[in-house]
């Protein structure tokens, strides 16, 4: 299951990380969101190892989002040596998100 990250810890758990992190930023009333969810666990548990994938709820760490640019979710950015190298939003099916992943693996 993926890990969830808070304005508190995403330094040290996305930006600090050896491994690429695929940051899943959502809310619970977003449809498509929760649509994504299990999609983005199942990621979590594929890539264990390799890199690391993270949900961020925007209504409960709101600065964030604000930093790196999230207007609307599902948004998805992938960090890797503590910087955001790919974004996409919406509703992606699960082999997409694995071939943006693998790109910066």
């Amino acid at each position: 299951m993926a890990q969830h990250v808070t304005d508190t810890d995403f330094d040290s758990v996305v930006l600090q990380s050896d491994v690429p992190v695929l940051v899943d930023f959502w809310a619970e009333w977003c449809g498509p969101c929760r649509i994504m969810g299990p999609v983005i666990d199942e990621l979590a548990k594929d890539y264990e190892g390799r890199a690391k994938v993270v949900k961020m709820n925007v209504d409960e760490a709101p600065n964030t989002p604000t930093t790196f640019g999230v207007m609307s979710i599902p948004n998805f950015v992938i960090f890797k040596n503590g910087q955001p190298v790919a974004q996409f939003v919406g509703v992606r099916p699960k082999e997409d998100m694995a071939k943006e992943i693998d790109a910066h693996i």
